[in-house]
């Protein structure tokens, strides 16, 4: 008997100290398509990319075109031209490979550049919302652009134009 009005006293007390917690939800896709430095990042980081990948492209296109010939010579090559153009061909797939490990890779040029300029303004946000929480007294925010298990939110409680704001985006 004592198990069980124990059981029931924590499941109140917990049921009371869900009540008092507040809640507030974000959408970080749309603060961050808000914030122009964001847009100019991103902007960059595709320039780049695609610069890298048509280097990368060109290297592995000219291995192609090394096979392709040699496909064509094969017949009338000694052995030893044969290894010769193989191990060419191999070494340009190489470059290529490692090229693109430099730039894409995960400790690669493409991460150190995004890590570089969008850590400011992600940690700027961030702050933004960790103010906005502490001055409401909210004990939980989540992200509704992320969070799949979010069915529904109420707009009532959703700060994302309050952290906008508090950025200096909307007036």
């Amino acid at each position: 008997m004592k198990k069980k009005i124990a059981l029931f006293v924590m499941m109140f007390v917990s049921t009371m100290s869900m009540h008092a917690q507040k809640f507030a939800l974000v959408d970080m896709d749309y603060i961050f398509k808000n914030i122009p430095a964001y847009e100019r990042a991103n902007e960059q980081l595709n320039q780049v990319s695609k610069k890298w990948q048509a280097e990368v492209d060109a290297l592995n296109t000219e291995a192609q075109t090394m096979y392709k010939n040699y496909q064509n010579e094969v017949v009338f090559l000694s052995k030893e031209q044969k290894q010769a153009k193989q191990d060419a061909i191999v070494e340009k797939e190489k470059q290529a490979a490692e090229l693109k490990r430099k730039y894409f890779g995960p400790e690669g040029e493409l991460f150190k550049k995004r890590t570089s300029l969008m850590t400011p303004i992600q940690e700027e946000v961030y702050n933004a919302i960790k103010d906005i929480s502490d001055l409401r007294g909210y004990q939980l925010v989540l992200d509704r652009a992320s969070d799949q298990g979010i069915i529904f939110g109420s707009p009532k409680i959703d700060i994302s134009n309050e952290v906008l704001r508090k950025l200096g985006y909307i007036n």
